[in-house]
């Protein structure tokens, strides 16, 4: 009977060991994972920062092409414009043509026969009305007429842009045709009294000119520009 007693309270503390190693051990399993959890939370949060970092540098990325590119093309057109005031692109649109030959009116004894043909200043004043009409592009046999060109005679020709031709002279101006057309044909204007010696002229109203580029070259040796309000 005594052993029996022994045996169940072997059994019984052998029951209790294990007991308190089972829950030890739950105890020990329940602290890893609580352990466990905040780690994996830090890592997906090291995750998310990471791509979030990513996202920021491509849209920053992408950003700063759009602004290059936004600048370049604010560049381009102003370069455009720019090269349109000083007449080195090509243009085309409507206006007028007109061609001018010297005269084949006989001239009268005592008549100056210089009258009878053309020279610069017969040029410069067609221009210069066409000018005054709004002629936004001239040109005279092909070469435009910009700020520093010349109209001048040189022997039996006339030189523009140090390019010497011979009449007839075709100047081609782009504006509002019915405008210029009329400024050229007004009672007493240019044109009138260009005929009044024989000049043949001949204008013509075009709905598609086209007018070169200049393609000279441009030099300053004396003009600087002038810093703002040291104007003297």
């Amino acid at each position: 009977m005594y052993a029996g007693k022994q045996s169940k309270l072997v059994v019984v503390l052998i029951s209790c060991i294990l007991g308190f190693m089972i829950a030890t051990q739950l105890k020990s399993v329940a602290n890893i994972k609580a352990a466990a959890l905040p780690y994996q939370r830090v890592e997906d949060l090291t995750e998310q920062l990471k791509r979030m970092e990513k996202e920021r540098t491509d849209i920053l990325l992408e950003l700063e092409k759009l602004r290059m590119k936004t600048s370049d093309e604010v560049y381009v057109k102003e370069l455009r414009r720019l090269n349109m005031y000083a007449g080195i692109l090509p243009m085309r649109g409507p206006g007028v043509s007109v061609t001018i030959d010297d005269s084949k009116v006989q001239s009268k004894p005592g008549d100056n026969p210089n009258l009878y043909l053309i020279h610069d200043d017969d040029l410069l004043k067609v221009v210069n009305e066409l000018k005054a009409a709004g002629a936004e592009a001239l040109s005279i046999n092909g070469q435009r007429i910009i700020a520093t060109s010349e109209i001048r005679c040189a022997g039996p020709t006339v030189s523009v842009n140090n390019v010497r031709s011979a009449p007839p002279y075709v100047i081609k101006a782009i504006g509002d045709p019915q405008t210029l057309d009329a400024s050229l044909k007004m009672r007493g204007g240019v044109v009138e009294t260009l005929k009044f010696w024989g000049i043949q002229v001949q204008t013509a109203i075009e709905k598609d000119l086209n007018v070169p580029g200049y393609n000279g070259a441009f030099t300053f040796d004396y003009a600087k520009p002038a810093e703002e309000g040291k104007e003297k």
